[in-house]
């Protein structure tokens, strides 16, 4: 598969809601996940950590709405813009994300990610 058509299939996963098919499919099992924030999370290595924060994540916030636009193709790199509106359920505040994913392939799966919001 090239660029184009890893990061519309991926796309396309995470707009019907199928964000675990899209890692399980896509991710490298050495894959990074670089978050732009301080803390425990703020950079994992391997795909069972990136799992574990993303089951994390669901687990933790009510999701009201989702919206994925893109992909935007660059060489290797492919990024995805979000907007999400969240309720975390620790302490019931609800928040409009918008944030910018880019994610970097090698030998067609998905190597790192890195968000900006």
């Amino acid at each position: 598969m090239t660029t184009q058509e890893i990061a519309q299939t991926f796309t396309d996963l995470i707009k019907a809601g199928e964000h675990e098919k899209a890692a399980e499919q896509f991710n490298s099992p050495d894959i990074v996940s670089v978050e732009a924030m301080e803390g425990p999370m703020a950079r994992l290595e391997g795909a069972a950590a990136v799992k574990e924060k993303n089951d994390w994540w669901f687990a933790n916030h009510e999701i009201h709405s989702s919206e994925a636009s893109g992909p935007y193709v660059n060489g290797d790199q492919f990024s995805i813009r979000m907007a999400i509106d969240v309720t975390s359920k620790e302490n019931g505040e609800r928040m409009q994300m918008d944030e910018i994913c880019l994610y970097t392939l090698r030998d067609g799966k998905i190597v790192e990610e890195r968000f900006f919001y």
